[in-house]
């Protein structure tokens, strides 16, 4: 039952989620779940297992789920009119530019605020803190606003980074990281299986070639899930329903939504179609906003290869998601704390005031981070990154898709080498068939792709 933590705080966070669902969870519930010993009781599944079964029984809010389906018929229903495909017609050469720039940019954007990620996600006495941290830490080292990657020198021995390969005084290429890892699934997968690809075949995927430490939350709670379920080579009983919500509390958490841009790349100027392929990825590891978040970055990303405005290219995110989720709820808020807001600053003062309790790796606080930061930081590929990092919360895996949206927009060729340059093009995962490759050969591995996936998309038409 358990991947990521133990199954007592597996409840504990799952009392969580079924709020945010309309579950009303009776007191006796509540009662014996307070009563249970932290220490005692922290893998006692004797005791946990019938108390997770009852919670699962309850109801969620009928009116809510209606409005938060999670097919994709269901939320095609339910999307805003859009544009699904750009009509993008690059020639080879821009092709390749643009995606290198998408893959460049992620990498700068993931490097830059791997270094704070533990820093981004503090509390103090129950308050948001990290951004606060974060902007001292630059000060104290003249670095604000940031600009270049963090420094490790010491200052201030209480305020500390993680001992990172991304700090300036080391780095030289993209070390392993999660959000490098789920982007290199997208092309592989795509390489292996095709535009056909299944949910299945990206679980697959995921057990052969990531090691299960390397991934977190959502993600290995899905990955238990599907290898208990499924005998390899002859089928077995998994579903997505099962994998994705099976003691999987996380199930409306980032992990999907930093999932989007291999995907999206290879469907670079079809929105529509990213959108779908990320349902494809997220359906068996998240459900709901989980979901959406996915599907809305992969709109994005895919339309920025065509559009450069902000304000469009949200729009367009929009148009392939629920109209009434939550996610889309607040980014429409969002939109209008964006028109009042004279700086970044004053505008996650209304993210962090209308969001003060949810997880530091929600979905929805995180994605209204990037679009804040595409807007303010002008789609430039150093200064949006760069406040999506300063807003905190999770830092590398915004400052990475907000990188992937900015790169792709402008292209390597356009690239400043500030932050690239030290890169050294240069990628080495942790991951089976990856172990180390050029930003540029991932481009042109990508590029092969997308015109296959351009194939795959006339065929479909009637």
């Amino acid at each position: 039952m358990a991947g990521w933590t133990s199954p007592l705080n597996l409840i504990r966070e799952e009392l969580v989620q079924l709020r945010d669902e309309g579950c009303r969870i009776p007191a006796h519930l509540l009662q014996r779940i307070a009563e249970l010993h932290p220490e005692r009781d922290e893998w006692n599944t004797r005791a946990l297992e019938p108390i997770y079964q009852e919670l699962m029984r309850l109801e969620p809010d009928a009116a809510l789920a209606a409005r938060e389906p999670n097919d994709l018929q269901g939320i095609r229903a339910l999307r805003p009119k859009g544009p699904r495909d750009l009509k993008w017609r690059p020639s080879d050469s821009e092709l390749l530019d643009r995606l290198h720039g998408a893959w460049t940019g992620r990498f700068c954007g993931c490097a830059l605020g791997k270094p704070v990620e533990g820093m981004g996600m503090r509390r103090v006495n129950g308050r948001l803190d990290g951004r606060r941290a974060i902007k001292q830490y630059l000060q104290e080292r003249n670095d604000w606003p940031l600009k270049d990657y963090f420094s490790a020198r010491e200052v201030d021995p209480n305020l500390k980074i993680w001992p990172s390969g991304s700090v300036r005084e080391k780095i030289q290429y993209m070390e392993p990281d999660d959000d490098v890892h789920y982007s290199l699934v997208g092309l592989g997968a795509l390489e292996q299986f095709g535009p056909e690809f299944t949910w299945q075949n990206v679980g697959e995927y995921w057990i052969a070639h990531i090691p299960i430490s390397c991934i977190c939350t959502a993600e290995t709670q899905a990955v238990t899930n599907l290898m208990n379920r499924s005998t390899r080579g002859r089928g077995g009983n998994a579903t997505p329903a099962f994998t994705r919500r099976y003691w999987n509390p996380y199930r409306e958490w980032i992990g999907a939504q930093i999932r989007a841009d291999g995907w999206a790349w290879c469907c670079a100027g079809k929105p529509e179609l990213a959108a779908e392929f990320a349902h494809r990825d997220a359906c068996w590891t998240h459900e709901r906003n989980g979901i959406y978040g996915e599907m809305f970055m992969a709109a994005i990303i895919a339309a920025a290869f065509v559009e450069k405005d902000p304000a469009r290219l949200v729009e367009i995110g929009l148009s392939e998601i629920p109209a009434e989720c939550r996610l889309a709820q607040y980014v429409r808020q969002l939109q209008g704390w964006i028109r009042e807001s004279p700086d970044w600053e004053a505008c996650m003062d209304r993210i962090e005031a209308a969001l003060p309790d949810m997880h530091v790796v929600h979905t929805i606080n995180n994605a209204l981070i990037c679009i804040m930061a595409l807007h303010y930081g002008k789609m430039d590929v150093v200064e949006s990154p760069a406040i999506a990092v300063m807003g905190a919360l999770d830092t590398d895996c915004n400052g990475a898709t907000v990188g992937s949206i900015t790169g792709a927009a402008c292209g390597r060729a356009r690239y400043r080498d500030d932050l690239a340059g030290r890169l050294n093009d240069t990628v080495k995962p942790a991951m089976i068939g990856f172990q180390q490759a050029t930003m540029k050969e991932l481009a042109e591995r990508t590029a092969k792709v997308w015109k296959r996936v351009e194939e795959y998309a006339a065929s479909r038409k009637p």
